[in-house]
Order: structure tokens, then sequence, then C-alpha cells
């Protein structure tokens, strides 16, 4: 089965190339296929797979980070050799790695992308958001009804206005036109005046009509704002009053801590609008639910059953633009909910790490299983019964998952780690992300970066911060701001094992038990970082690939 093919190497450089070529891997024929994954996390499942049946190598070694690993000499001798090939892809893995593949891999030799095929298994994916500060709630106005039985008409209007606000700061609520042109619908900087029917904190919304905006917070904290609506069916008309109300919002601190709102419905993603009904004379929420991407269905909530959330990631800085001068100096920071028509920037990227829900390794699982049936149809049976037999195994992880998170108190389950990579744990098992370092492992933290990550680790009063051990060596930022902080660095596995933790079962279990162990204040022996609370310098670097691969 072995394939005595020599590929042009030019990734490699030609020098390197012709020293391939010239001395292929002298490796006996044992009768087992060649398998070559680009992670130890899919080699692993590979291997609970294949079992005796292939010799799985993972390009990308112990510790390794594959968001840069480049590829040596010995990693496109395994290639040229394989018989199968595995790798995440979504743009997990370095591009000259996924190059080494396309380029060095033998003809008509299967060459899987599991993220990318694991949909058609029922995996469960989650867009990649460019800008993380617009991954929130969008909160907008809306009309309901047509004020009809008021005689009311197309050229009626109806009034929002904010009567106050209860905060440790200043609230406004603003659009943004087309062309860059701002209209303030309330600011409490001014207070708010009564006597003038609060002219300068209303908004006027034709009836059956909704608007986009923005909201910005000064200060972290709980707000209240109180809203009244009414309707002007003509202009020489008082207006009728329709619904009064008010509403919370969770600024920068636990949403599931506000006072006066136990239980409540925590708004923190998607569409929603506040909503006043002509019809009904009341004033609620309405929710859109998205499912899959076309399918919606809307949920109305009373103001009084939610909590709006605007959590530390949509912490932005003032622009010098003169235009934005209402909101403080510029460079300051405040808290905004972003206009949803600005659009969420999102362009169709998937996170890669679907395998942070054990439901998606379970699909992958499903490929290895078919793959390597194609590659070696005499195996079918042996494949079929590792497979069914790891699928057993896998659904018992997964619950065990689920209900070691589900004992960390529901206020308490935040996460702070060093990028994103952890939102289908987060989905899957019922966390909060609630801050990193950084999107990507690579790209240093600029200084608003780390004034975020400060101020989420402040104001949610978190205990603990998660650490992944192979980059404990130049993730120096979360471990300093912690140390500032006062808790703890814990550990987390996100894209590799280590020495201590040596399979995708034993990953996933660890993980369960050190969020919920730092979390909740619990006892932690192997869970706690121990190189990361020290001196993460003495963490060797994980990225130094072994000399003799060169």
């Amino acid at each position: 089965m072995r394939h005595r093919i020599c590929r042009s190497l030019l990734a490699l450089g030609a020098a390197a190339a012709l020293a391939g070529c010239a001395a292929p891997a002298a490796t006996a024929d044992d009768g087992r296929i060649e398998v070559v994954t680009t992670t130890g996390i899919l080699a692993d499942l590979v291997g609970n797979v294949a079992g005796d049946r292939a010799n799985v190598v993972s390009l990308v070694p112990e510790g390794g980070d594959p968001h840069s690993y480049e590829p040596s000499l010995r990693d496109v001798r395994s290639i040229v050799y394989a018989d199968a090939a595995f790798s995440n892809y979504l743009m997990l893995e370095e591009q000259s790695l996924i190059k080494a593949l396309d380029t060095n891999l033998p003809e008509g030799v299967p060459n899987v992308a599991l993220a990318e095929d694991a949909v058609k298994y029922a995996a469960e994916i989650i867009p990649l958001v460019e800008d993380v500060s617009l991954d929130t709630v969008w909160l907008g106005l809306r009309v309901q009804g047509n004020g009809a039985q008021y005689g009311a008409d197309r050229t009626s209007e109806v009034i929002l206005s904010a009567t106050g606000v209860q905060g440790p700061g200043d609230l406004v609520a603003y659009l943004t036109g087309s062309f860059g042109d701002i209209d303030r619908y309330f600011d409490s900087t001014d207070g708010f005046d009564a006597s003038q029917g609060y002219a300068n904190d209303s908004v006027t919304i034709p009836p059956d009509t909704h608007t986009h905006l923005s909201w910005a917070f000064t200060e972290p904290g709980y707000y209240t704002l109180d809203l009244r609506g009414s309707l002007q069916v003509t202009p020489d008309q008082q207006p009728i009053d329709i619904a009064a109300g008010e509403i919370t919002f969770a600024v920068g601190v636990d949403p599931y801590g506000a006072p006066g709102r136990p239980g409540a419905h925590v708004l923190n993603s998607g569409h929603s609008d506040l909503v006043l009904d002509l019809d009904e004379h009341e004033l609620r929420v309405l929710v859109d639910h998205e499912h899959g991407t076309s399918e919606v269905h809307q949920e109305t909530l009373a103001p009084d059953d939610l909590v709006v959330e605007v959590p530390n990631k949509a912490l932005h800085e003032i622009p010098g633009d003169p235009a934005y001068r209402f909101l403080g100096r510029p460079g300051d920071q405040v808290y905004q909910l972003a206009q949803a028509v600005l659009g969420k920037h999102v362009h169709g990227e998937i996170d890669p790490h679907l395998w942070q829900n054990v439901r998606n390794a379970m699909s992958y699982t499903e490929i290895i299983r078919d793959t390597l049936i194609e590659v070696d149809p005499g195996g079918a049976e042996t494949y079929t019964e590792n497979a069914t037999a790891y699928l057993r195994e896998l659904e018992e992880l997964d619950a065990e998952v689920r209900d070691t998170i589900a004992e960390i108190p529901r206020e308490a389950r935040t996460l702070v780690t060093t990028h994103d990579a952890y939102a289908y744990l987060a989905r899957a098992y019922d966390l909060d992300i609630v801050g990193f370092v950084t999107p990507n492992p690579s790209v240093e933290p600029s200084l608003s970066e780390r004034k975020r990550l400060t101020e989420t680790i402040r104001n949610l009063r978190v205990p603990a911060v998660f650490l992944e051990p192979n980059l404990a060596s130049r993730s120096s930022t979360l471990v300093e701001v912690a140390k500032e902080q006062g808790i703890e660095v814990c550990s987390i596995y996100g894209d590799a094992f280590s020495a201590e933790v040596t399979s995708y079962v034993e990953m996933m279990r660890f993980n369960a038990h050190s969020v919920r162990d730092c979390l909740t204040g619990a006892p932690h022996g192997d869970e706690k970082a121990a190189g990361a609370t020290a001196t993460h310098e003495d963490t060797p670097g994980a990225d130094a690939h072994d000399k003799e691969n060169q």
C-alpha cells in the first residue's frame, strides 16, 4: 500500500527536496496502512478507529501549536508515503502545513478536511466574528400596530421617551446615519426634563416600523432605563399615553446577578427590539431566535423578565471625531452595543475548534471510519466495531462533561482564556466566554486588549483564568494580569496534548474538572496550572521541534 512517489517538495526548497528524494524513509511494510494527521488530537481519534491496522503519525509534535507549526522534511516524507491524510482545516493549521499536505500527498489518496466535512455528519458549527465587540445583542426600537382605533394614519407618529436612568454612569442611545451623521435619542448626561415632555430624550417612529441604534454606557454596573410610549395622532392633538416600563442593562458585570431580576432571561446575542404595541397597550421585547441560516422564530418577553447584557468585549475607545464628543473625551472607553445595520462582520468563516464539543468529535469519528473503510476495505469490520465502541465512549464523555460543568453555579460559569478557541465548549456545556487575550495566539495583544481583559476580570470578579500549557511560555499577558488581580491561572487544553494529557477523552475530562474546580474554589490538584501560576517562563517553548527533523 506504500506509495513510492517523490514529490516536488517545493515548500521546503530545492535542496531539501533533492535530499528527500535521494533518501526516502526506510520503513518495513508490515501490512498496516499509513495515515498522517495534522494534530495529535486528530491522530488520537484516528487511532481509536484504526486500532492495529494503521500506523498513525501526527505532523504537529506533542505540545506544538497548529496555528504556527512549520513542517519539517520528515513530515513531508510521512506525507509522501501516506494512504490517507486528515486535517482539521478551516484555517486552524499554519498554511505551510496545509500546503505541504496538498502538494506532496500522492494522487488519489484521501485528503480529508474534517471540520469542513463534519457538517454532513450533523456537526454543529459556529461562525467566526471578525470584530468580537460586535458579537453582542443588537437592540432596536419597534412599533407594532397601526393605531387605527385611535384614528391614526400614515402621518401619525409614535413617541418613545426616556424618562429616567438609574446606574453608575451615563447612558446614551444614538443612531449613526449612512453618511456618519448622528442623532441622539436618549442621553442621560444632561438629565431628563419632564416639563418639556422629555423632548430632548425622545424618538419619533411611524406606526408599524422599527429602527436600529447604538447604546453606550460610561461605567460598568447595572442600569435601569425608564421608558414611556405615546401616540400623536395629529400635530395639534395631545399625545395619547400607550404604555410605560423599564429595562435593565448589565454593563461589564454578571447579568445573572442583576438586582431584582432573579432568574431573568439574559439577552446577549442576536437581534431584539424594544416594542411599543399600540394594540395591546404594552411595552415588551421581541427576540429573534435563528435556527440554521434562514429559519427564524420570535419570542415575546416582558421587560421585567429580562436583562440586556453589555459584555466587556463591547468596550470601545471613543474616536477622535468631534461628532462623538457627546460620549466623552477621545481615547476614553465606553461600553457600547453596536447599531445592527453597521453589520456583524461575519464573512462566512467558521470557528475551526469543533472538537471542543464532544458531539462534534463524534462526527469526526464517523468520517474517519468511513474514510478508512474506503482506503482499506478489508478492515471494514474492524473499523466499524472500533468506531462503534469509541462513539459509545464519547457519548458517555459528553454526559460527564455536561454534568461536571453543571456543578458550577450558573452565575459563576465565566471563562477567560488565552485566545478565542472555546466557543464550542461554551455553547455545548453552558459556559460564558467573557474574555480572552487575543483572538489568535500568534498575535500579540494591544494595550487596549490588555486593558479590556483587566476590566473584564475586575468587573466580573472571576476567580481564575485559563491558560493552555503549550502556550504558557509565550502568554505572559494573561499571567501578568491574573497576578495583578490576585487570581489563579488554571490549565485548559485547546489544540494540543501534553506529557500528562495524551488523549482526547483525557483532555475533555481534564478541561471539565479544571473549569469546575477553579471556578468554584474546590481543591484541584493536577487541574491547576503548576507552571503558569509560578513562573510561566519556566515552561519550555512548545514550538521547538526536534532538531533531528530538520
